[in-house]
């Protein structure tokens, strides 16, 4: 991303090229989960598991390597990301293309993961999963855990916590329990960018590369006639399926402090705030004997909102081509940034292990509560229904 401090543009000017589909989604009210549904979301896999740099098997040590676009380390990342993704059963995609560095042509592929490929809206979480690049030794270790390895595995985590909820989730759908339409429609889809970062100087055509492929392309791409539209629009295209994209960067260091920055968004921000608090006060943030988590003492990660009436600006990241296009974003992204920024040092001593398992444990109620995922789901009855597909993968 851009270091240089915000944009500070307009709201006219930020949406001058605003399509029709973010002018006509509406506020989703979020149903705040029970205590007891919250407790199951949280115990049912270990919250700081998938990101425990010290952990081999983590999600996080899979990830947390050198990873520059086009190299070795960047392929192994992908392919980790992909059959992690696939394993769960979700549709997952590659864009895949070449695109002109300063340093030369360079392959990218994005990676796109959606857990129910017939619905016919998408909320989006994404993050980069390349690396900086350095042509020399030793900044070429670069390995990047804020930027952005830990958001990466948080996604997965998420992806792996929730996925038992959808199967039960679709059920209620089939038999007509769920009579939420804009529940029944939407769906969690996942995208990890490649080449987000600059070879050289960040600039519009050496940064982002990935997310300026995949905008452009979904904006080109239309859809042909699908039963679960409920209205049909002729010119309906895959960028016109997004209901929110929200973008994680940055994270995993301690006491982030993230804003607000778009006016269309501001309640999807404040819901996650209201998250955050209730998770915060019932205790569930406390972890070992780090008692700054403990409630009446933990702290908020998010900043007052100041206005409701006018965006705050924007800064370059992966979800710039998107806002252009008119899709509804949030940035989640701390700023300042991490002191250890784009240095060596950004490794897995910039991580703080009760920031990671916080940060998993609001994701997973935040998302949960917009998709109205039920964790009642996960109690016996259901067990078994996990156990044979945990099987059936095995085989």
């Amino acid at each position: 991303m851009r270091w240089n401090g915000l944009l500070w543009l307009l709201a006219p000017l930020i949406l001058a090229t605003s399509s029709h589909q973010a002018t006509t989604l509406n506020r989703r009210e979020l149903t705040a989960m029970a205590s007891d549904d919250v407790a199951k979301l949280i115990a049912i896999t270990d919250p700081l598991k998938n990101v425990d740099p010290s952990n081999p098997a983590s999600h996080l040590s899979k990830i947390l390597i050198p990873r520059a676009p086009d190299t070795d380390n960047n392929t192994f990342v992908r392919e980790y990301i992909v059959s992690t993704l696939k394993k769960l059963n979700w549709h997952v995609e590659l864009d895949e293309f070449t695109d002109k560095t300063p340093i030369g042509l360079k392959r990218f592929a994005n990676i796109i993961a959606t857990q129910d490929i017939n619905a016919p809206r998408r909320v989006v979480l994404s993050a980069h999963y390349d690396s900086k690049y350095y042509p020399r030794y030793p900044e070429n270790q670069f390995v990047g855990a804020t930027d952005s390895a830990a958001p990466c595995a948080m996604m997965l985590d998420l992806a792996e916590t929730l996925n038992p909820l959808f199967t039960t989730r679709q059920e209620r759908l089939e038999k007509g329990d769920e009579d939420d339409e804009d529940v029944a429609d939407t769906t969690l889809q996942l995208i990890f960018f490649d080449g987000e970062e600059a070879f050289v100087d960040w600039t519009d055509t050496d940064s982002i590369y990935g997310a300026r492929h995949l905008a452009e392309k979904w904006e080109n791409s239309y859809l042909a006639p699908n039963k679960n539209f409920r209205t049909w629009d002729r010119q309906m295209t895959e960028l016109g399926q997004i209901e929110h994209l929200i973008l994680l960067d940055l994270l995993g260091a301690p006491q982030p402090t993230i804003r607000s920055y778009f006016v269309d968004t501001a309640w999807l921000f404040d819901s996650l705030i209201s998250a955050e608090r209730r998770l915060g006060d019932s205790g569930a943030f406390v972890y070992d004997e780090h008692t700054q988590m403990a409630p009446g003492k933990w702290t908020s990660y998010f900043l007052p909102r100041t206005s409701t009436k006018q965006n705050y600006g924007y800064m370059g990241d992966d979800h710039v081509p998107f806002l252009r296009r008119g899709v509804s974003i949030l940035h989640l992204i701390t700023e300042p940034f991490p002191h250890v920024w784009h240095t060596l040092k950004d490794d897995a001593s910039a991580l703080d292990l009760p920031t990671l398992r916080r940060w998993n444990i609001m994701l997973r109620v935040f998302i949960s509560e917009y998709l109205n995922l039920k964790p009642q789901d996960f109690d016996s009855g259901f067990k078994n229904t996990i156990h044979r597909s945990e099987t059936e993968l095995v085989r």
